[in-house]
C-alpha cells in the first residue's frame, strides 16, 4: 500500500537530469540555467550579425566584449531566455493544454535553425523599404510558430513578449542606451517585434522540451524502481 502511493508522487514531479535530484525547486534551477546559457549564446551571435550589418549602434564606451557587444544585452537576453522556457510549460499546465505538436529536438533545432535565419534576414536581405521587410518577417514568424509551435498560448506568449520587449527597446533607445539606424516605428525598426516573436517562440519550444525531456527520465527511473 506505501508504494503505491508513493508512485503518484513521484509521478507528478518531472526530475532533472541528475536522476538523484527530483526536487521540483532544483528541476526549474537546472532548466533556467541552461535556457539562461542558451540565450546568451544566440545573443552574441546575434547582436555581432545586427552590429556587423550597423543596424543597431552602441557608443564607443560600452562596446567591451570581444564580440563588439555591449555587456549587458547577453545577460539580460540569457535572463529572459530563461524565464520565457520556464513561462511556457507553465501556461501550458496551468491552461491544461499540454503541449504535443513536434515534440522532438530535432524539431527544436529546425526552429532555432529557422530564427536564426529570419535574424539573418532583417540584417542581411535588402528591401525596397522597411514597410515590405516587416511585412516579410512578420509573415516568417507567423510561419515559425505555425510550423513548429500551433497552440493558442504559444501565439498569446509570443505577441505579449514582443509587445513588452518592443516597449522596452523603445524606452532604451530613447534614454541613448543604443540606437537604430533609419528607425520607422517610433525610434526602432518596425520588423523588431516580429524578431521579438520568433525568438518567444523558440524559446519557449526549448523550454518545453526540457520540460517534457526531464519529464521521461523520471518516469523511466520511476518506472525501473
Amino acid at each position: 500500500m506505501a508504494e503505491n502511493d508513493a508512485m503518484p508522487t513521484l509521478s507528478k514531479k518531472c526530475g532533472p537530469y541528475i536522476s538523484s535530484v527530483t526536487s521540483r525547486g532544483m528541476n526549474l534551477v537546472i532548466r533556467g540555467i541552461v535556457l539562461f546559457f542558451i540565450g546568451v549564446f544566440l545573443a552574441l551571435v546575434l547582436n555581432l550579425l545586427q552590429i556587423q550589418r550597423n543596424v543597431t549602434l552602441f557608443p564607443p564606451d560600452v562596446i567591451t566584449s570581444i564580440f563588439s557587444s555591449a555587456w549587458w544585452v547577453p545577460p539580460c537576453c540569457g535572463t529572459a531566455s530563461a524565464v520565457i522556457g520556464l513561462l511556457y510549460p507553465c501556461m501550458d499546465r496551468h491552461l491544461g493544454e499540454p503541449h504535443k505538436f513536434k515534440r522532438e529536438w530535432s524539431s527544436v533545432m529546425r526552429c532555432v535553425a529557422v530564427f536564426v535565419g529570419i535574424n539573418h534576414a532583417s540584417a542581411k536581405v535588402d528591401f525596397a523599404n522597411n514597410i515590405q521587410l516587416s511585412l516579410t518577417l512578420a509573415a516568417l514568424s507567423i510561419g515559425l510558430w505555425w510550423t513548429f509551435d500551433r497552440s493558442r498560448s504559444g501565439f498569446g506568449l509570443g505577441v505579449g513578449i514582443a509587445f513588452l520587449a518592443t516597449l522596452v527597446s523603445q524606452l532604451l533607445v530613447y534614454n541613448g542606451v543604443y540606437q537604430y539606424t533609419s528607425p520607422d516605428f517610433l525610434y526602432v525598426r518596425s520588423w523588431l517585434p516580429c524578431i521579438f516573436f520568433a525568438g518567444g517562440i523558440t524559446m519557449g519550444n526549448i523550454g518545453r522540451q526540457l520540460a517534457m525531456y526531464e519529464c521521461k527520465v523520471i518516469a523511466e527511473k520511476s518506472h525501473e524502481d
